[in-house]
């Protein structure tokens, strides 16, 4: 929502202050369809050429981020808290034999499939299975399994931000092609250099629209877009670094309730459970 608000204030603010300046939205206006098509075309052209297919259709999906925010929410991390409590607490008491079936099979776990917005995430469900599979086979160094997550981690959020630094790239580029419009309107303006003053002010005019509209896309629009879509992307990984903070405690001896305890430092502050929130959810959940 703040997000519309924003550009709606960009559009007042710079066009309302240009009109009150007694300038005319005409040449603007006139200009404008070429301009952008010539700048976000090749801009968009440019993008295709540097990116994958999956990058670009992560762009497309990245707008609806923009305005949603991070999938994860408040609901969600007190669900991932109570998950992994479970999970933990099942192999301090019955043992790695007793998960064995939960995390071979999470799609059909008692314990996975109370939590179906997290089972229907395949990284976290991966994530945390894998982790523990590697528990179930001897692995048992806090410092290897941390670094082995660690390493898992940094490959998603690279590859989840890659449509963030697709856009930005994108935004770096909108000035210089804004001056490719321009020096192409100049060119076309020289080659009507014997035309009347008023040809030649339009002319010249539209050709400044095109450097205009290079620098206000880039920095009005594309580049907050980025900035805002890698911050959505960096507070997602947030809820998968619970996932490690919480595994990592219970290998180094932790009891449940000390990992979960743990894990709630690393959720992010305006989601974060108080420590009787999270007290009064892992006490309603149901043993399996």
């Amino acid at each position: 929502m703040f997000q519309i608000i924003g550009i709606v204030v960009i559009f007042v603010m710079i066009f309302g202050g240009y009109v009150l300046e007694e300038g005319k939205l005409g040449p603007i206006l006139h200009a404008a369809p070429f301009e952008l098509m010539m700048i976000l075309g090749g801009a968009t052209g440019a993008m295709m050429v540097g990116s994958s297919g999956k990058v670009l259709m992560g762009v497309l999906a990245g707008f609806g981020k923009l305005v949603a925010g991070p999938k994860w929410k408040k609901k969600d991390y007190g669900d991932i808290l109570a998950l992994l409590f479970t999970l933990t607490k099942t192999m301090k008491t019955k043992g790695v034999i007793a998960l064995e079936t939960h995390i071979e099979n999470p799609g059909e776990s008692a314990i996975f499939t109370q939590y179906p917005k997290i089972l229907k995430d395949h990284f976290a469900t991966a994530f945390i299975c894998d982790t523990l599979r590697m528990m179930t086979m001897n692995l048992e160094d806090p410092h290897q399994v941390e670094d082995a997550m660690e390493a898992q981690l940094e490959k998603h959020h690279h590859e989840a931000g890659a449509p963030a630094h697709a856009l930005q790239s994108m935004a770096d580029g909108l000035p210089a092609l804004g001056i490719v419009a321009a020096v192409l309107g100049i060119v076309k303006t020289m080659g009507a250099i014997t035309e009347p003053p008023e040809y030649l002010g339009r002319s010249i005019g539209a050709a400044l629209v095109g450097t205009f509209l290079g620098v206000f896309l880039a920095y009005g629009l594309v580049g907050p877009m980025s900035a805002r879509l890698q911050a959505v992307v960096d507070e997602e990984a947030q809820f998968y670094k619970i996932i490690q903070a919480v595994l990592v405690a219970h290998l180094h001896g932790n009891a449940a309730q000390i990992s979960i305890e743990i894990g709630r430092g690393v959720v992010p502050t305006p989601a974060q459970p108080s420590f009787s929130e999270l007290e009064d959810a892992l006490d309603s959940i149901e043993s399996v």
